[in-house]
């Protein structure tokens, strides 16, 4: 066998060698990937098999604690104020020097307008002479009352003829004295043609221009008094039966960034007929940026009392029974509460747990930010010396 030959024939063999090789390295490899699948899986299933464990964050729970808390009432309703006033006209006619727009501050008594009183002033004139004419005619009444008196003294004329000039001297009086009624009556009409504000305000409203002709009772102004507010809230008669006069309140005022608080001002006596509600009116001292109109909403505090509560939030609701989320042992029970007692602490609505042994006080709750954990689910609490769990507020 020359050279070339013996080549050719260790190439092969070193071709068929590395074949090999490569079909045992291939199905080393496919071994290899099936043993790691098949390790997965198995931690796979066994993971499924094994509860996890929630790491909670200090945010996520609080606890029991025994508060004081504010019963409450819930009330709404829009600002009114106190004083407010609508000029009208009380004479018919043409109206003119109205200069006060919306917005415009009037004071007790401003001549706000006019309405023109060519008529209301020839009607004084008139009845001015009136009376005057009727008082001139009191005046030759007299004279022949007191004459035909002398007269009937000396025996010239009989008393018949007396009383007849008496009854014309009543007569003449009374007409005179009609004439007066006639002219104070005419004078106050033209009174009545200067509009003046009855309170010190701002203009809220005007309905009319000058030179527009108006009838009575035509309104002019509205004038807002924004010294003082009320609130007119409805309430149910079970709310009701808790408020009494002089109740303080915490009302949030659109638009305001601080609460308001107020008091309980009247109890109106009867229930309303269509909605069987009773109306309650709270004064709202002013404060800057309050306008009448302003939607209020916010709490009558009716009793105080000490008493073991949760925030109102943390209380579920996506079974039959309310229940709050508790860490007991180490893991999530379920504990139904009732929602019949609700309080408020700091402002937070708060439900109150007296009676519930499933949750005593120092039980740790879990907040709503947490979410829904399955119950019996294992859970780890914050490391109490590194950050404290946030009480309820």
């Amino acid at each position: 066998m020359n050279a070339p030959t013996r080549r050719t024939a260790w190439i092969k063999w070193l071709l068929l060698a590395l074949l090999v090789l490569g079909v045992a390295l291939g199905v080393a490899r496919a071994l290899q990937k099936r043993a790691t699948q098949t390790a997965a899986a198995s931690a796979a299933a066994q993971a499924l098999q094994t509860d996890p464990v929630f790491q909670l964050r200090p945010q996520d729970v609080t606890t029991v604690q025994t508060l004081a808390l504010d019963q409450s009432v819930a009330v709404s309703g829009s600002l009114r104020a106190v004083q407010t006033a609508l000029i009208k006209a009380r004479v018919a006619g043409e109206l003119q020097g109205l200069s006060k727009r919306e917005g415009d501050t009037v004071r007790a008594g401003e001549v706000v307008a006019r309405i023109d009183s060519t008529e209301a002033q020839a009607r004084v004139r008139q009845a001015e002479q009136q009376a005057a004419a009727a008082r001139a005619q009191v005046a030759i009444a007299q004279r022949a009352f007191d004459n035909n008196r002398a007269l009937v003294q000396q025996g010239f004329i009989s008393a018949t003829a007396l009383e007849t000039t008496s009854g014309n001297l009543a007569t003449t009086q009374a007409n005179h004295q009609a004439a007066l009624a006639a002219l104070d009556i005419a004078r106050k009409s033209l009174g009545d043609t200067v509009l003046r504000s009855p309170l010190a305000g701002q203009v809220a409203a005007r309905m009319v221009q000058n030179g527009e002709r108006v009838g009575v009772d035509t309104r002019v102004l509205e004038v807002v008094d924004l010294s003082g507010f009320e609130i007119e809230a409805a309430l149910s008669p079970a709310n009701a039966a808790q408020v009494q006069i002089g109740q303080l309140a915490r009302l949030q005022v659109e638009g305001l960034s601080s609460p308001v608080k107020a008091t309980v001002a009247r109890i109106n006596p009867s229930v309303q007929a269509g909605s069987r509600s009773v109306l309650i009116y709270l004064g709202v001292p002013a404060a800057a940026g309050m306008r009448q109109g302003l939607f209020v909403q916010g709490s009558i505090v009716t009793a105080t009392l000490n008493a073991p509560a949760v925030p109102l939030s943390s209380v579920r609701n996506d079974k039959p029974q309310p229940y709050i989320q508790v860490v007991r042992d180490g893991a999530i029970a379920h504990v139904p509460v009732p929602l019949t007692r609700q309080a408020q602490h700091g402002g937070e609505p708060m439900v109150v747990i007296e009676g519930v042994s499933a949750a005593p006080v120092g039980a740790t709750v879990l907040r709503a930010q947490a979410g829904l954990i399955r119950e019996s689910t294992a859970v780890t609490l914050p490391d109490a010396s590194a950050t404290d769990v946030k009480p309820a507020n």
